[in-house]
């Protein structure tokens, strides 16, 4: 799948989202959401893009295949891990997992408490011809090993459910390829650090 920059950072700058889609010929059938999508005034300061493959990746109860991983940090906390995943049909289908205040246990592991996830498709509303992800309240949780500093990220994994009973798992693997990290603002930390 070629990731589509302009359409990744200008659907990140919207709400912080993520993508994804299904890996078979199926078409993409949006899941029905019953939050309101609640408008946001954040941008993203920090984005990076990890490359390498979902050895698991399920969206309430269907199997789909990635190659990259987006860590995008707002500037008010919220971080969001946008999968991107192949799906031919639907260049705009995200799934994001989406929280606040990570925290660090050592310089290599990084836990996120997920409390929404975001549903995105080409069958979204549209703002500034970009989809809008649905939110859908959930809880769960990400844990990233390895470190941005060292541009080495080895996993990402993720567990969600979502306030319908839809259940949402990530397993992500890095190539092992150093970690794009481009700091787009300057704002204040929101990472619980104990080594600092």
């Amino acid at each position: 799948m070629r990731l589509r920059r302009p359409v990744l950072a200008a659907t990140l700058t919207v709400l912080i989202p993520a993508f994804a889609s299904p890996c078979f010929a199926e078409s993409s059938t949006a899941i029905p959401v019953n939050n309101p999508s609640a408008q946001q005034n954040s941008f993203v300061d920090l984005l990076a893009l990890i490359s390498g493959h979902c050895k698991t990746l399920k969206v309430a109860g269907r199997t789909f295949a990635c190659k990259t991983v987006a860590y995008a940090h707002g500037d008010k906390g919220r971080v969001n891990f946008a999968v991107a995943v192949d799906d031919p049909t639907d260049e705009n289908h995200v799934v994001s997992f989406s929280g606040e205040n990570g925290k660090r246990a050592d310089d290599n592991s990084y836990e996120l408490p997920i409390d929404r996830m975001l549903l995105n498709s080409k069958d979204r509303p549209k703002v500034d011809g970009l989809p809008v992800p649905a939110e859908q309240t959930s809880t769960g949780v990400c844990r990233q090993t390895g470190n941005f500093a060292a541009k080495k990220v080895n996993d990402v994994t993720c567990s969600a459910t979502d306030n319908e009973g839809r259940k949402y798992e990530l397993l992500f693997v890095s190539d092992g390829k150093p970690v794009s990290v481009r700091r787009i603002r300057q704002s204040a930390p929101s990472i619980q650090d104990p080594f600092k």
